[in-house]
Parts: structure tokens; C-alpha cells; sequence
């Protein structure tokens, strides 16, 4: 029997990541995807919508119904970038913080989880190798 490719197996595991983040983070009435985004405004706050889109993995129109969604929930707020006054920056607001500090624990669960049958020297080298790889294609050094 062959065995199954390493872009099938990523995709897997996405695939499933993002379902059981989806049911984490449901409980305070957002998706997967949303709280992706706020962790990237966690992170680095005050991007352009484009620039968060790109560091959430989602496209422009998706993104650009989520700063709305998120928005509306102040979750985030948008002002203009003083550098350049046509160009909206995003940040994240207390309460988007607050709501993130709720699912740390829940997230770091779910990571330990999905390691539970590594050593801590193979999850160090897995995560590791999903770096390495992800640069290689991104193109990032």
C-alpha cells in the first residue's frame, strides 16, 4: 500500500485543526479564521487590511467581510495610517485581547493534544520542519 503524500497529510491536519478551533472558539461567536486573524493583530497590530489578509491566509474580500464582522463586535477598530492617509490600519482592541486571553489555555490544549504522542524533542522538531518547510515555499529566509 502506498503511502499517503505530506501535502495530503498537512491538509489533513489542517482540516481538522481548523474544525476543533472552530468548535474552541465558538463559544464566544467567532470562527477559526477570525481568531487566526487576531492572533496575527496579537502579534503585529496596526496592519493594512491587505497585509493582514496575507498573514491570515485568507483573500482580500474575505478579509475585508471580517474586519467588518470583527469591527462590529470591537473586537477591532480601524484608523488612518499617518504615514499615508488613504491607507486604513487595523488593531485590535481591549476587548479583542480580553476575548483572546480566554482561549490560550484552550488553544495550548489543543496543541498539546495534537503532539500528545510526540517526545518533546520530536513535537521541537516537527514544529521545526513546519517552518523550514513553510519558508521554502513562501520564499522567506
Amino acid at each position: 500500500m502506498e503511502r499517503p503524500s505530506l501535502l495530503y497529510l498537512v491538509k489533513q491536519l489542517e482540516l481538522v485543526v481548523r474544525a476543533r478551533l472552530d468548535e474552541i472558539v465558538r463559544t464566544g461567536g467567532i470562527t477559526a479564521l477570525q481568531y487566526t486573524a487576531l492572533t496575527v493583530l496579537e502579534r503585529h497590530d496596526g496592519l493594512s487590511a491587505a497585509q493582514l489578509a496575507r498573514d491570515s491566509f485568507v483573500t482580500a474580500q474575505t478579509m475585508a467581510d471580517m474586519v467588518r464582522a470583527l469591527e462590529s463586535r470591537r473586537l477591532i477598530h480601524r484608523e488612518r495610517n499617518p504615514a499615508n492617509r488613504r491607507e486604513l490600519l487595523i488593531h485590535l482592541t481591549d476587548e479583542g485581547r480580553g476575548l483572546l486571553a480566554q482561549y490560550v489555555k484552550p488553544v495550548r490544549e489543543l496543541e498539546e493534544e495534537m503532539t500528545g504522542r510526540l517526545t518533546e524533542a520530536q513535537a521541537a522538531g516537527f514544529r521545526h520542519a513546519l517552518i523550514d518547510s513553510w519558508q521554502a515555499l513562501a520564499s522567506i529566509s
